[in-house]
């Protein structure tokens, strides 16, 4: 059988304090998220670094000094594997920190497989996420050379089991009389109005949830959660749902609607610093519902992702590709199926 290499891309994070810094540099230094020509951008991703390097000491000090993404990548891989049988090895690209693309496309090119397919775990394209991970990683395939046929699955946002999975632990994690806050990780307003599909594949993917999960219109709302920074961010802001809902005297359960395995984001700004807001605000309930990570359902979604992605004879493929293989309405000029 011919021979497949899935590569998972993922953010990456800190695997001890001294890499905090550093980190934060390779962050602020991608253009996707700082577009300043070089070496402006160089200059301020040092400084920013700098400046935010204590603080997120302190967060990462929360869950022991580090970020357990990359191990719970390294699970949601094992897992694939397994679900993909012996003609697939999976592999991981982490944009931030290691393994990065440079490092992993020389491995797959030592597996030496027929097809790679590019799987982001990013279930919502964004420039600044998937967009910035495939980029870096056709970098690091021509610099070696690795010319092997690439299929790149761009979103999934609506993937049947994917939507499964997420209302099933909904379910299992809902407070009694609570409104569900669908929550993502926000982005400057300005990269939506340039076409960015993001903020359009989070509301699908939210009303999917909710539908599945049989909840009414008014017992839910999308926010946004993880701002930085001056510019105007595209909201609501998961600070303003939980001042309404305390409004409202009524409790919520936070899903984690773009984060497939915990992180900061979950574990200190959901866990810790949203649920001391809650109870400052003294809500009846605040529920968190767990990321997928490898639920039987999600890993399901993906290897049937990389099943469709094994026969297609394009270079790209959604959940759910309709005509020209886009599901994004024309006017998101930043999705990569445009």
């Amino acid at each position: 059988m011919a021979k497949r290499a899935v590569v998972l891309f993922n953010l990456g994070g800190p695997d001890e304090p001294a890499a905090i810094q550093p980190f934060l540099f390779n962050l602020f230094s991608d253009p996707a998220i700082i577009s300043l020509p070089q070496p402006l951008r160089w200059f301020l991703a040092r400084l920013i670094s700098q400046r935010r390097a204590p603080i997120a000491q302190k967060i990462y000090a929360e869950i022991g000094g580090k970020s357990p993404l990359l191990d719970l990548t390294r699970e949601q891989a094992a897992a694939l594997e397994d679900r993909l049988g012996d003609d697939t090895e999976v592999f991981i690209s982490m944009r931030y920190w290691h393994p990065m693309s440079a490092s992993t496309a020389k491995a797959v090119q030592n597996y030496n497989p027929d097809k790679i397919i590019l799987l982001p775990l990013y279930p919502q394209f964004s420039t600044s996420t998937t967009g910035s991970s495939f980029q870096d990683w056709h970098q690091a395939a021509h610099e070696i050379g690795l010319d092997k046929p690439t299929v790149s699955i761009c979103c999934y946002p609506a993937e049947q089991n994917f939507i499964s999975a997420q209302a099933n632990l909904l379910a299992e994690n809902l407070a009694a009389s609570s409104r569900v806050l669908f929550s993502a990780h926000g982005l400057p307003k300005k990269v939506i109005d340039k076409g960015d599909p993001y903020q359009w594949q989070v509301e699908q993917n939210a009303a999917a949830i909710a539908a599945a999960a049989n909840l009414a219109d008014d017992d839910w709302r999308i926010c946004y959660q993880s701002r930085v920074g001056r510019l105007e961010w595209i909201g609501p802001s998961l600070d303003e749902e939980l001042e309404r809902a305390a409004a409202d005297n009524i409790g919520v359960t936070v899903l984690p609607i773009a984060f497939v395995s915990e992180h900061s984001e979950t574990l200190v700004e959901l866990d810790i610093e949203y649920r001391q807001m809650a109870e400052t605000l003294n809500l009846p309930a605040y529920n968190r519902v767990p990321a997928v990570g490898t639920q039987p359902e999600f890993i399901t979604g993906l290897a049937g992702l990389v099943e469709r992605a094994s026969t297609s004879e394009g270079n790209l493929i959604s959940d759910q590709s309709g005509p020209g293989g886009r599901i994004c309405p024309a006017d998101h000029l930043c999705c990569p199926q445009t």
